[in-house]
C-alpha cells in the first residue's frame, strides 16, 4: 500500500506554530497531543520507536506552555517534541543501539545533545529505531509513504516519524549516508553538519566521520534544533562548534552551482535522473549557473577525488570499528550480526600502517573538493538513487550522500523531487565550517523548486 491509497503523510513543522503559545491560542501541550494523535495512528504501520516516555513528555510540556504564557520560553524550540536515535543516550530511556547485546540497556546519563535539548525546553518523546549500531543491519521500521518499502538507515526511525508527522524533528547520525538517505526516501529535509560540529558525547558512533544531524520538518527547524544544542554544548572536543546565527539562515539565491554525478549517477534510476534535470533547468531558468565535469576542470578533479568514496569509507569505518565489536564478539557473537561479524574479520586482516594510509588519501580528497569553495556557493546532486526501494531487508544505496560524509562538509537534503510518486531528495553539498552558508543557499534554492 502506497500513500495514495491511504492518509498521506503530512510533515508537522513547530515553529510556525509558537506564534500563537504567548496569546493562548496554542499551546506546547495542544501541539504534543495532535503529535501524539499522529503517533497512535501511524506507530503501529512503521515501528518508528524502540521505546517512549509519554508520561514525562507531557509534563515537560506543561512545563514549556507555562513557560510561553508567562513570555519565559528557554529557546524557540521550548515545547518541540523530538525523537532521539537510540545510540544516542538518555538518562530516563535505555539505549539499546539495535542490538540485543544492548538490550535494556541504561547509561543512567543523557548524552551531551540530548541534555542541551532539554535545557532548550525540547520535550523527548522517546527513542527513535537504529539498524545494529547504527550500521547496516535494518530492524524493521517501514516507511510511511508506502510501508512495503525501506525508511532508509540507520536513521531509521527519526526519518519515519518525521516523515510520518508525529514529530517535527528527530536526531540522526551519519557515518556513510545515514541521515541524508532516510531524509530522502521520507520526504523530510535532512542536515549533516560539517564533522565535530556537534557534540557526540554520550552517541556511540564513534567513528571518524560521524556527525549527529538532523531529520526535520522544516529547513529552518533543521537549523534552530542544531544551533540549540550546539549553543549549550559546543561541538565534538577539539572542534569549534557549528558556525552561525542564533536564527535560521537567511534565504539567498546562490550566484553558480556545481553539479556533482558521483559514482551514484550509473545507478541512478530514470525517474530519479529525469527529476534532477528538471529541477536543474528550473534553476537555470531562474539565472542560477550550473556548472558540471564536462565544462570546468575543479569538478572534473573533484568527481575524481570522490569517485570511490563508498569503499575508502567502507575501509576506514572497517578499522575504527576493530574496537567495540572485537569486546561484543568476544561477549556473544550470536548476537552480532553477519554483516557486524564480517566488518571485524575486515578490520582484523588490517594494520595501523593500512589506516594511517586510508586518512592520508581521505585528506588529499578533501583538498582537491576545497578548491571549488572559492568559486561555487555549493555542490548539488540526487540525495538517493530513486525512490525507497520495496522490502525490508536492505536500507538502501547510500552511494549518492557518502562523498559528503568522506569530505566531513555539510549537506542538506531537499524534500522538493519525486521518482515514482514517491518523495526523492535533492542533495545541495556545502564547504567545511560553512554550515550557515549553505543553509543560505539551500533556502534559496528551496524558493525557487518548492
Amino acid at each position: 500500500m502506497n500513500a495514495s491509497d491511504a492518509t498521506r503523510p503530512v510533515l508537522r513543522p513547530y515553529l510556525p506554530a509558537t506564534a500563537g503559545f504567548a496569546a493562548g491560542k496554542d499551546s506546547p501541550r495542544e501541539f504534543l497531543e495532535r503529535c501524539l494523535v499522529a503517533l497512535e495512528a501511524w506507530e503501529p504501520r512503521i515501528g518508528a520507536f524502540v521505546t517512549l516516555n509519554l508520561p514525562e513528555a507531557r509534563a515537560s510540556a506543561d512545563r514549556s506552555t507555562a513557560r510561553w504564557r508567562a513570555g519565559n520560553p528557554l529557546s524557540p524550540i521550548d515545547g518541540m517534541p523530538l525523537g532521539i536515535k537510540d545510540i544516542i543516550e538518555t538518562i530516563d530511556m535505555p539505549t539499546q543501539n539495535g542490538s540485543p547485546l544492548f538490550a535494556g540497556f541504561r547509561s543512567e546519563r543523557d548524552a551531551a545533545s540530548v541534555a542541551a535539548l532539554r535545557e532548550a525546553g525540547g520535550v523527548i518523546v522517546g527513542k527513535t529505531v537504529t539498524t545494529e549500531f547504527a550500521a547496516t543491519e535494518p530492524r524493521g521500521t517501514r516507511n510511511p509513504w508506502d510501508p512495503s518499502r525501506t525508511p532508509g538507515g540507520s536513521s531509521s526511525g527519526s526519518a519515519a516519524a518525521v516523515g510520518a508527522g508525529v514529530i517535527p524533528v528527530g536526531l540522526g547520525t551519519q557515518v556513510i549516508g545515514s541521515t541524508l538517505r532516510p531524509a530522502s526516501f521520507c520526504g523530510c529535509y535532512g542536515f549533516k553538519p560539517t564533522v565535530g560540529a556537534l557534540n557526540r558525547g554520550g552517541s556511540y558512533d564513534g567513528l571518524s566521520q560521524s556527525a549527529t544531524g538532523m531529520i526535520a520538518a522544516s529547513l529552518p527547524e533543521a537549523w534552530q534544533v542544531a544551533y540549540e544544542i550546539v549553543k549549550r554544548t559546543g561541538g565534538d572536543p577539539g572542534f569549534p562548534g557549528l558556525y552561525g546565527p542564533a536564527t535560521p539562515p537567511a534565504p539567498a539565491r546562490p550566484r553558480q552551482l556545481a553539479l556533482l554525478e558521483t559514482d551514484g549517477w550509473a545507478d541512478a534510476s530514470p525517474g530519479a535522473r529525469k527529476a534532477l534535470d528538471d529541477a536543474l533547468a528550473r534553476l537555470t531558468q531562474a539565472g542560477i549557473a550550473i556548472a558540471t565535469r564536462y565544462d570546468h576542470a575543479d569538478i572534473a578533479a573533484a568527481e575524481t577525488a570522490i569517485h570511490g568514496a563508498r569503499e575508502l569509507s567502507f575501509d576506514i569505518n572497517a578499522w575504527e570499528s576493530r574496537w567495540p565489536i572485537n569486546t561484543y564478539s568476544a561477549r556473544d557473537a550470536s548476537k552480532l550480526s553477519k554483516a557486524m561479524r564480517d566488518r571485524l574479520v575486515q578490520a582484523e586482516a588490517m594494520t595501523v600502517e593500512d589506516y594511517r594510509g586510508m586518512l592520508t588519501e581521505r585528506q588529499r580528497r578533501r583538498c582537491v573538493y576545497d578548491a571549488l569553495a572559492p568559486e561555487f556557493d555549493a555542490c548539488i546532486t540526487l540525495a538517493a538513487t530513486g525512490a525507497a526501494p520495496v522490502g525490508l531487508h536492505s536500507t538502501g544505496n547510500p552511494v549518492f550522500v557518502v562523498p559528503a560524509s568522506m569530505l566531513g562538509i555539510p549537506a542538506i537534503s531537499l524534500p522538493v523531487l519525486a521518482d515514482g510518486g514517491l518523495p526523492l531528495g535533492l542533495q545541495l553539498m556545502g564547504f567545511a565550517d560553512r554550515d550557515a552558508a549553505l543553509f543560505s543557499c539551500a533556502g534559496g534554492v528551496l524558493a525557487l523548486l518548492k
